[in-house]
């Protein structure tokens, strides 16, 4: 990758699927919720992130509410989490209308509202411009690269006695490179102790028979919106991350092709599995990119 930045991209791409796969596993694999406006979620930690960040003229430009320089940074820590509350916020309100639906009416109605949002950010500029429309958001805000990885790139370059080009894009690469993997990682152990835990138990019997769970106690509207809100808090995050390093967002890119092709990844890797999941990110983007 220090040498062909390609193999670092496709890395980096794995990684944000993967985190997303593993977020809609939740919802989908985890309580047996079939969910088609995932993506939805994923627009938000995005243009969270963006909207503070972005010198395109929005609101958030015209009243000096954009980060500078050198508060993006540190304050990339904090949008992950913000956005990370802020998804979860909008996966409870995606779930409270739809407790009593399942099956096809509840995949229609997610579907309704991943696109609700895409519209919603579509049409936002006007009369008070928050999103800039579907000329979307430009030259979005990214951290700083650290020193410690423009010091490995030219260490490992010297050391297999190869020069590199662009020694600052090399070592953002490998910053965002290292990011993803950070994320995909913590969603993986947070994925897998809700898996064992009594809550990923009361899941399961969700998705094994609604009514045998109820009868046996089993909190339904509680444990529905906590795998909504959990599911859409890693696409939160991701969100963020996928701003960052593209720069530029806009409402098509986040259609719902990604909804189904996040699905895609789940089932392919079998549903309800992580490291199944994992693979199956790896095998839907590397068939996409190829």
């Amino acid at each position: 990758g220090l040498f062909n930045t390609t193999y670092l991209e496709l890395a980096i791409q794995i990684s944000i699927f993967a985190g997303l796969a593993l977020g809609l596993n939740i919802v989908v694999g985890f309580a047996g919720l079939l969910d088609l406006g995932y993506v939805a979620f994923f627009a938000i930690g995005a243009y969270l992130w963006a909207m503070f960040t972005s010198p395109a003229d929005t609101i958030f430009t015209t009243s000096g509410w954009v980060l500078s320089p050198n508060l993006i940074s540190g304050g990339f820590i904090i949008f992950i989490f913000l956005a990370v509350g802020v998804a979860a916020l909008a996966g409870i309100l995606l779930g409270l209308p739809v407790l009593r639906l399942r099956g096809d009416y509840l995949a229609i109605v997610t579907l309704g509202f991943g696109e609700m949002i895409r519209v919603l950010v579509r049409n936002l500029d006007d009369p008070i411009n928050f999103t800039n429309g579907s000329q979307g958001l430009h030259n979005i805000g990214r951290p700083d690269t650290p020193d410690i990885l423009h010091n490995l790139t030219n260490g490992l370059a010297g050391l297999f006695n190869r020069p590199i080009d662009n020694t600052d894009f090399v070592a953002r690469q490998l910053m965002f490179y290292f990011i993803g993997l950070i994320v995909l990682v913590v969603i993986m152990l947070l994925a897998r102790r809700l898996e064992n835990s009594a809550i990923g138990r009361a899941w399961t019997a969700i998705r094994e028979d609604e009514v045998a769970a109820i009868a046996m106690g089993v909190p339904l509207v509680r444990m529905k919106l906590l795998a909504f809100a959990t599911g859409a808090s890693f696409a939160g995050a991701i969100g963020v991350l996928y701003a960052a390093k593209q720069t530029f967002i806009d409402p098509s890119s986040f259609v719902l092709l990604q909804s189904i092709q996040i699905l895609a990844m789940v089932i392919v890797g079998g549903i309800g599995g992580i490291r199944g999941v994992i693979l199956g990110a790896m095998i839907v983007t590397l068939l996409d990119l190829h």
